[in-house]
């Protein structure tokens, strides 16, 4: 068995650049996301247009999901991605001009809000893309002995993108307001898109360039159904995230519930990434990937209970201490799902992989948004997130029991066979 260098991936230049590249993307998102949420409840007060927020979102991105893959794996990564954070700068540039005093002034609410709407359905298109372009183009940057190091330092680069954006849109929601927050977004894309030029244009590894679009997506389709491994971690994380989604009405408990204002809202949106951050940081030294199918089962279960306790507690400092706790068993579900997906995926089909687990995986997230604030209109913001909790605790000891193989799966022997393929 080949010794671990816990900052093998790191040892690459390009896949540095490209950390910093995913780093200030993520922030930039994050940081927007929870911008427009806070205008968007500001304007209404009805946690329904939360999940409204998240339906827009969801459509696009679900609808475009395969195809967008396909033109991943048709297409050059580096300007593909280029292309991809060129749009997000148009979108990021409406809404800072949507939010200027002098709009506000002279649209009505209600065309502000569809307005918003529309520019979120817009990035749903987008993140269609973005997804499927990021995945592949990593396996190019660096060898495929680092993949799975690759894979935590990009997932832990997300997750503390996650947790600072988040906390500093709260703060500058406070210090500087919506208009000029979403104008230090804006400028966060720019950056990002002057960095991408310090990747070189990679070289198109599918040997079926111009395969006719429905057999491309047919393929991709039946290798993740036929991949057992991949179809059990993207269908249970898909379940958990969905009924999970109660970060979609943090603004309503900072609010209403917790009443902590926007720098509380920041702190509590950030604590599930700051969890899930030092989870994958130590699972760069520790590997988790022997039991990986019991340990995802328990992180899941664990995640179900954190959302449980949030949702029962009325004290802020629980409630950030449940949302951390959600946010480690989160990330350990997340590099055992990242490990599957780039040790298993064959290079030519990365964009079609990538694509389907943003259906299952990515997508849940805005359905579990919308999921919650019907939820939450129905029985109230408390009783939808401890309902969403149970659902997820339901949904891994039902897994559990009728998957005994799922429970048996162990990654540890395909990780070593690999290895040991490499250095003979």
């Amino acid at each position: 068995m080949v010794k671990r260098d816990p900052y093998a991936a790191l040892r690459f230049k390009e896949f540095n650049v490209f950390l910093v590249l995913r780093f200030i993307l993520v922030f930039g998102w994050s940081m927007q996301f929870i911008i427009i949420e806070w205008q968007v409840y500001s304007l209404t007060k009805d946690p329904l247009s939360l999940g409204i927020i998240g339906l827009m979102e969801i459509i696009p991105a679900f609808s475009m999901a395969l195809f967008a893959g396909h033109i991943v794996d048709q297409n050059e990564k580096r300007n593909l991605l280029l292309k991809c954070i060129g749009l997000f700068s148009l979108i990021s540039l409406g809404l800072f001009l949507l939010t200027s005093p002098s709009v506000e002034k002279a649209w009505s609410m209600t065309t502000t809000l569809y307005a918003i709407y529309a520019f979120v359905f817009m990035g749903g298109l987008l993140r269609a893309f973005f997804g499927p372009t990021i995945f592949s183009l990593v396996a190019l940057i660096v060898p495929k002995k680092v993949y799975p190091n690759a894979a935590t330092w990009n997932s832990s680069t997300w997750q503390m993108a996650s947790v600072l954006g988040p906390a500093f849109a709260g703060f500058t929601i406070n210090w500087l307001g919506v208009h000029w927050s979403l104008c230090i977004v804006f400028g966060l894309v720019i950056l990002a898109f002057l960095l991408l030029f310090g990747i070189s244009i990679k070289p198109i590894l599918n040997p079926k360039i111009g395969e006719p679009i429905i057999q491309s997506l047919k393929e991709g389709v039946r290798f993740v159904f036929k991949t057992k491994a991949i179809l059990g971690a993207l269908s249970l994380d898909m379940i958990a995230v969905l009924f999970g989604g109660a970060v979609a009405l943090l603004p309503v408990f900072a609010q209403d519930i917790l009443e902590v204002g926007p720098e509380g809202f920041g702190m509590l949106r950030a604590a599930p990434a700051v969890g899930a951050f030092m989870t994958m940081f130590i699972t760069a030294y520790i590997p988790i990937s022997k039991n990986a199918g019991l340990k995802l089962l328990v992180a899941i279960f664990g995640f179900g209970l954190s959302i449980i306790v949030f949702g029962l507690s009325s004290i802020f400092w629980i409630s950030v201490v449940a949302l951390f706790f959600s946010g480690v068993t989160d990330g350990v579900s997340m590099v055992i799902r990242q490990t599957i997906l780039q040790i298993k995926t064959p290079d030519h089909m990365r964009g079609r992989v990538s694509s389907v687990n943003s259906m299952f995986v990515g997508s849940s997230n805005e359905l579990g948004a919308f999921e919650s604030g019907v939820t939450a209109k129905l029985m109230g913001t408390v009783t939808a997130v401890v309902f969403g909790g149970t659902m997820t605790l339901i949904t891994v000891l039902t897994t559990g029991i009728i998957s005994p193989s799922f429970r048996k799966l162990d990654l540890q022997k395909d990780l070593d066979a690999h290895e040991d393929c490499l250095t003979n």
